[in-house]
């Protein structure tokens, strides 16, 4: 026998912008159940874990939890020979330690009154408000006023809602590790060789503590798989010490990249998507967690108000469109990447980055101080003042 549980909201994904929405409208007294199909938040991690210098300023994300901050940036064309080194006078880039900063999240969810069910699975929409979950103890219906679909760039919620849904997607793979031995400076190394990062680029980022080695690029370009190009790229990977090269223990991360920018249509009067499955990630340096968590905040207000005043309709504030067009000059550059097809045609590109003009653009673009776009405030909609606090779970 199916039973039935109710609830205000129901958040799909805990993630780090599933945990947020999830404990922040905790918080503010709605009763809110956060499912998740992992067992445990420190196995299958995706993300890289970059946090950029806005997000880790901005947010209290946990000083233990973040590794040492780098300041340096490494660009380097397919034959790894005279990079652009580009350099900050701040602390431009921190790691962080998502299965800490997940477990962190959790605990913080949980005291703040979330019903975290681990271990269960989203099946779907039953009827209008209705969703059926499945875990170890069976399939249980539950009825909510709202749901929210933090579950990843291919979003099931935002099929059931009838939402939009990301097309353009890149495909990534990284192996991390601890390394043996401290750089003499932490820094962030991107490799752009279209035959192992087919329109986008390969990473190392060794910041004393661990080394995180990555591709990613269009799944239908690469002629032998991910995986393969991972382990050609790992054999001559820059930033590296010998002895670090080949470690004994590495954690395996992947999974799909959404590029498209902002989808335009990201709510209706039954929920809303945040995080990937908004497609919240920047289309040129593929960086997520600062939008996940600055829409995620956008996305708190708009359900904290439609709960107060029991106003469905007030989900249309939340419109992908509006901030999507931030991201027009960024689209343009993510469609200019796509286009590097050859080694030879990315090497002619470094000709323009190494002139001062080139190298003043780079900088602008990886050390900028713009991120998410500032979504308009529930006040300017519709009378609403925001307090939404920037410490991780609270």
């Amino acid at each position: 026998m199916t039973t039935t549980e109710h609830t205000d909201v129901l958040v799909v994904g805990a993630g780090l912008a599933g945990l947020r929405t999830a404990t922040l409208l905790a918080t503010r007294g709605h009763q809110v159940t956060l499912i998740e199909r992992r067992r445990r938040l420190t196995d299958f991690i995706r993300t890289t874990g970059i946090f950029v210098r806005k997000t880790f300023t901005d947010y209290d994300l946990g000083e233990e939890h973040l590794g040492p901050p780098i300041r340096t940036m490494v660009l380097y064309p397919p034959s790894h020979r005279a990079p652009v080194t580009l350099r900050s006078n701040r602390d431009e880039y921190r790691v962080g330690e998502m299965g800490p900063l997940y477990e962190h999240g959790a605990r913080e969810a949980v005291a703040a009154g979330v019903d975290l069910q681990l271990g269960t699975r989203y099946l779907g929409k039953v009827s209008d408000h209705t969703y059926l979950i499945r875990n170890d103890e069976g399939r249980t219906r539950i009825r909510a006023q709202y749901i929210v679909g933090a579950d990843g760039a291919r979003s099931q919620v935002a099929r059931d809602l009838g939402l939009d849904l990301n097309t353009h997607l890149l495909v990534g793979a990284e192996r991390v590790y601890t390394v043996t031995s401290a750089p003499a400076e932490p820094a962030f190394h991107c490799v752009i060789d279209p035959n192992i990062t087919p329109g986008y680029l390969a990473w190392v980022i060794n910041d004393g503590v661990h080394a995180h080695i990555g591709t990613a690029g269009y799944a239908r370009r690469y002629r032998h798989g991910i995986q393969q190009a991972l382990e050609t790229f790992s054999r001559t990977a820059p930033g590296l010490e010998p002895q670090d090269r080949h470690p004994q223990q590495v954690e395996q991360r992947g999974g799909p990249i959404p590029v498209g920018g902002l989808l335009p249509q990201i709510s209706c009067p039954a929920g809303l998507l945040v995080g990937d499955a908004a497609g919240a990630v920047s289309p040129l340096t593929a960086g997520g967690l600062d939008p996940c968590l600055r829409l995620s905040d956008h996305a708190v207000e708009i359900l904290d108000s439609a709960l107060t005043q029991s106003q469905p309709d007030l989900l249309r504030h939340y419109d992908g469109a509006t901030l999507r067009r931030e991201f027009r000059g960024r689209l343009a550059m993510r469609h200019a990447l796509a286009q590097l097809r050859s080694p030879a045609v990315a090497a002619a590109a470094f000709t323009a980055l190494r002139t001062p003009p080139g190298r003043a653009a780079a900088k602008r673009i990886l050390f900028s101080d713009k991120s998410f776009p500032t979504p308009p405030t529930p006040q300017d909609s519709f009378g609403i003042r925001p307090t939404i606090p920037t410490t991780l779970g609270a």
